[in-house]
């Protein structure tokens, strides 16, 4: 029986170096004129790039990497999971298509099925979600066919489907995926001894209560502690914390052993106005400090799991100026489109942080108070503007109405104009409902009121 203790730590360190401590990133492609798959390969060989996350399994990159000893993650894509799960004849052919011309050239370690699928606002009976562990298991069976054994198979988690997150002792799963799909998954996930990737922002958790969290918790300052008042553990930084709620949510529905990785994590460089903290010097800070936790010699994990490797993918490459959303969507970039550093960084952990050239100060740590309106944005083409004002223009009878013929806000006669009005219009009416100034990228906002003459343009207060 003695033999026992010393087998099961022989098997975690088997396991523990399937898992690679070096830093890994998000390789988005929604951007214009970024630089081509070799060129952005060349780069993150460049900054000693240790793992790519691929949104896809676009065969041109994974050819690109054969050879190199960068590990991948590819995604079977959300629309392919339905025909995956129903059909194993799928998932043979997806592995066959996408795995084996590139592996083990390509150093492929995960393969994601889908991204979200499980997220706050799903529908548990809904059929892509009925599919995913399904198409998981095919995946998998497929890949163990082809004598394909050193890849894991998993998916990604958004946070919020952690109900309770603080103090991380007392998470837990929303209800409705916690008495259906989670234990379906976490079945499959220790079955298979895979890991489970979760989204995890701090920048999120902390900009939504800026006042009662601390921004030095958020960016690993170390100056502040936080103990836990059910387990007794001590916590450094909100990172940990945010982990801490997955694992404890997971170890109530009776798994112990199930270890997570980082899908997607990092800050943004820059936002709208009323986004807090989006700021070079956060970003910069955040990675930096991350990268150093991450890249220890000796692993050092969570307080809830001590001394364990936690896969680690940075979002992102590069700014992507085609995501929609908010401002922060395009500026996560640890590179500018152009493949031009947004700010000093070394993925090796190795650097000092005293050894970087100082950063731009912070200037937007503290909320913005006051009135915002919502505008063309300068650089936006005016041929992109008719469609978007009469798609706007077409939700309700109110929005729009200053803008009628002989109205206070019809001249001047521009589309520009009339655009600007009937976005303020639109944001300052369904902001409380989740609209954003965006209009996918054709607006932003404004501290200056636009309103000229009788025109009064419709604002909102922060």
């Amino acid at each position: 029986m003695a033999l026992l203790p010393l087998l099961f730590s022989s098997l975690l360190v088997v396991s523990l170096a399937e898992m690679s401590g070096k830093i890994g990133v998000n390789y988005g492609r929604e951007g214009d004129n970024l630089p081509s798959p070799y060129e952005s390969i060349q780069i993150m060989k460049s900054i000693k790039v240790g793992q790519i996350k691929l949104n896809d399994s676009n065969p041109e990159i994974l050819t690109l990497l054969s050879g190199t000893k960068i590990h991948v993650a590819v995604t079977v894509p959300n629309d392919d999971i339905i025909q995956i799960g129903s059909n194993d004849s799928m998932a043979e052919q997806w592995v066959r298509n996408n795995i084996l011309p590139h592996y083990p050239d390509t150093m492929i370690r995960f393969v994601l099925v889908g991204d979200r699928v499980v997220n706050s606002n799903m529908d548990v009976n809904g059929t892509m979600e009925q599919s995913l562990v399904p198409a998981m298991r095919g995946i998998k069976s497929a890949l163990t066919a082809h004598g394909v054994k050193n890849v894991k198979v998993s998916t990604t988690l958004g946070m919020d489907v952690v109900q309770t997150r603080f103090p991380p002792s007392n998470s837990t799963f929303q209800s409705d995926i916690s008495d259906s799909l989670m234990p379906k998954l976490l079945k499959f996930v220790n079955g298979t001894k895979s890991v489970v990737f979760v989204d995890v922002y701090p920048y999120f958790a902390w900009s939504a209560n800026p006042t009662n969290i601390s921004l030095d918790f958020a960016l690993f300052g170390g100056n502040i502690t936080h103990t836990d008042p059910g387990s007794g553990l001590v916590y450094t930084n909100l990172l940990d914390q945010m982990l801490d709620s997955v694992t404890f949510a997971i170890e109530k529905l009776g798994f112990r052993n199930i270890r997570l990785a980082i899908s997607r994590t990092g800050w943004p460089t820059a936002g709208d106005i009323d986004q807090v903290g989006a700021n070079i010097y956060n970003a910069a800070t955040y990675n930096r400090n991350l990268i150093r936790k991450m890249t220890s010699k000796q692993p050092l994990g969570s307080p809830k799991s001590p001394g364990l490797i936690i896969p680690t993918f940075i979002s992102s490459l590069y700014d992507e100026n085609r995501k929609i959303g908010p401002e922060t969507e395009r500026h996560w970039g640890m590179l500018h489109t152009n493949g031009t550093p947004v700010y000093e960084i070394d993925l090796t952990g190795n650097r000092k942080i005293s050894e970087y050239k100082p950063l731009p100060p912070a200037v937007n740590n503290v909320p913005y108070k006051g009135k915002l309106w919502c505008e063309v944005a300068p650089w936006v083409n005016e041929m992109s503007l008719p469609a978007a004002l009469s798609n706007v223009c077409s939700i309700d009878n109110e929005t729009c109405a200053a803008l009628a013929p002989g109205k206070d806000c019809y001249e001047p006669v521009s589309v520009v104009w009339h655009a600007s009005y009937a976005f303020s219009s639109y944001w300052a009416k369904f902001r409380s409902q989740g609209a954003i100034c965006s209009f996918n990228g054709l607006a932003r906002e404004t501290t200056v009121d636009p309103s000229r003459g009788r025109c009064n343009f419709p604002s909102v207060t922060v």
